[in-house]
């Protein structure tokens, strides 16, 4: 699991501009361990979608990641479901902290709706241990395979 996420990141940078590559050097990325740790420890994202007239949509959302991969409850009908109908393409931002000592994961691709009956075992197993109110209003998971994946830590940063 740890290889898939840190392959991924190594992709992204590989294919990424100079500017970005400025942004996130490389001693300040999230080390494989790091980025595992860091994402398991975390609960919720601001998540982007892009709504069928161009302008961006922002929230947050719950996520359980499983490999590369990031489901996300919602209520059926939402603005993000929506969204994703219409433009099935997600980014995430899990960040924690201010100044010297924040760390940000950005994780971004293609995105599904999966019906509650579609729902992974594991992940039900998850949710039920984990989260068990959700049940009371999720009507559907949004799943964000992940494609790309950029990571940074400042210098004071526990991740």
């Amino acid at each position: 699991m740890v290889e898939v996420l840190a392959d991924l990141q190594d992709r992204t940078f590989e294919r990424a501009t100079a500017a970005t590559a400025r942004t996130y050097p490389p001693e300040r990325r999230l080390t494989p361990e790091q980025l595992t740790s860091y994402l398991s420890r975390r609960e919720y994202a601001v998540v982007g979608t892009t709504r069928p007239d161009g302008r961006p949509h922002a929230s947050m959302s719950m996520y359980i990641r499983s490999g590369s991969a990031f489901w996300l409850p919602t209520v059926d009908g939402s603005v993000r479901a929506r969204n994703l109908r219409t433009n099935p393409w997600l980014t995430m931002v899990i960040a924690e902290n201010d100044d010297e000592s924040h760390i940000a994961v950005i994780a971004e691709g293609p995105a599904e709706l999966v019906p509650l009956d579609d729902l992974p075992d594991d992940l039900r197993t998850a949710v039920d241990q984990n989260w068990p109110h959700v049940w009371k209003w999720v009507g559907l998971w949004i799943v964000l395979n992940t494609e790309r994946v950029l990571s940074y830590a400042a210098e004071d940063a526990e991740p």
